[in-house]
């Protein structure tokens, strides 16, 4: 493998890793805009331009692009998180110049079409309907909510329907004006490519000018501790129990995964093993961080039968205010074993890879490579991630979320107390 940076005189970034036995090649264009950057009148326009992307262009239709995709046997696709907008495709090596003039068609010339928007329109209604049935996104999204009550960062990515229903044209050029700028996006490409090539197409297809108007930056966000209980007719109750965590730029990032991956990021982690395995209470439980430019959070999600829910919830709380003095150095290993093999498997497809150069540079203003991450994950010590447990799992940070028959779950109070015990 081979990497390599440059940036055009528009100030748009490429980059490239070569990996001379693959044929194929995969391109991503990452945005350094998503849900977090919308304004209380915008929630959801990001993801809405997302599925615009690829319904025309001045130049092509959307069965144009469906069909130019298809007849070299490619694969293209798009998605929207809090912080980034992410286009990619990827095909035969033979067919990169193809899908570099698709992307950055979409990128600089999109129609917008009001046919097709209105269309699509009906499939994101249809996507948030989805949403609404799908009970572990949705307590996501409350919890969510409550962390970040009042701030864009809390805003759903999919938007509410009255937000979808309110779109027209000009808002989506007028987004795309204030924040699709070529300083502020990252095109990179890995499989079967040389840099060269892909700067000679990018020089090529890509002449966006670069502006000097700054668009307006996302608000900081601050974590908040909470509570919320949502009635719904389930089976099940599904929870969340999380505290605040890290922002991805920190020292202690490392240390923040490995902590998640012993308490619950496995079969062997300390919440499966004991929720699970010993006592029966549910079928899925798992640890998450979920880390942004600025701030963090740290989360437990679970799902179990009403009557359960009151012996979860103290279990739940037991296990991570004991969890600092159940550590040792047998499962630090073994989790870092399992962190390393995890980023590994994800650099071996070739979308994974490319999307991980342009994620890396939009956040960290650079590229870390698989061994320079290794290394910081050897490097974490027993005692980083005790001292980091009994900083992150405070009674008085808690914010929860419960989604379902929730009659016995304990009140909030209840909770905090049992933390603090």
């Amino acid at each position: 493998m081979s990497y390599a940076l440059s940036t055009l005189d528009n100030g748009l970034r490429l980059a490239s890793e070569t990996i001379a036995s693959a044929e194929t090649v995969a391109v991503c264009i990452t945005v350094d805009v998503g849900a977090r950057h919308e304004n209380d009148q915008q929630q959801g326009i990001s993801h809405m331009l997302e599925h615009m992307a690829f319904k025309g262009t001045q130049r092509r239709n959307a069965r144009d692009i469906a069909e130019a995709f298809d007849a070299i046997g490619g694969h293209f696709n798009a998605f929207t998180s809090h912080e980034h907008t992410v286009y990619y495709a990827k095909v035969l090596k033979d067919n990169l110049p193809i899908a570099v003039d698709i992307l950055c068609d979409i990128m600089q010339h999109s129609s917008f079409d009001p046919i097709e928007l209105e269309r699509e329109r009906q499939v994101i209604l249809q996507e948030i309907a989805m949403h609404q049935d799908t009970p572990d996104d949705l307590v996501y999204d409350y919890f969510q909510e409550t962390a970040f009550a009042n701030q864009s960062l809390g805003q759903s990515i999919l938007g509410t329907p009255d937000h979808v229903q309110a779109f027209q044209k000009t808002h989506l050029q007028d987004y795309t004006r204030t924040h699709y700028h070529p300083q502020r996006m990252v095109l990179s490409a890995a499989g079967n490519v040389s840099h060269e090539q892909l700067r000679t197409l990018v020089e090529e297809h890509f002449t966006l000018n670069p502006t000097h108007d700054a668009p307006p930056p996302a608000t900081t966000a601050l974590y908040q501790p909470g509570d919320v209980r949502i009635s719904k007719s389930l089976e099940q109750l599904h929870i969340m129990m999380g505290f605040e965590g890290l922002p991805i730029v920190t020292e202690n990032y490392y240390v923040l995964q490995l902590l998640s991956l012993m308490l619950g990021g496995g079969m062997s982690s300390r919440l499966f093993q004991e929720i699970r395995e010993t006592r029966g209470l549910v079928y899925t439980i798992a640890s998450f961080i979920a880390s942004y430019r600025d701030v963090g959070m740290f989360a437990v999600y679970a799902a179990t039968g009403a009557e359960q829910a009151a012996e979860l919830a103290p279990a739940v709380c037991d296990e991570m205010i004991g969890f600092a003095d159940q550590l040792d150095e047998v499962m630090l290993e073994r989790a870092k074993n399992q962190q390393k093999a995890s980023l590994l498997m994800a650099r071996e497809g070739m979308i994974g890879l490319s999307e991980w150069l342009g994620r890396h540079l939009t956040n960290f203003g650079e590229y870390r490579n698989a061994q320079q991450i290794a290394a910081h994950i050897d490097a974490v010590t027993l005692d980083q991630v005790k001292a980091l447990a009994r900083e992150i799992f405070v009674a008085d940070k808690l914010c929860s979320a419960v989604l379902g028959p929730h009659q016995h779950w304990p009140e909030y109070d209840q909770l905090q107390a049992r933390l603090a015990a």
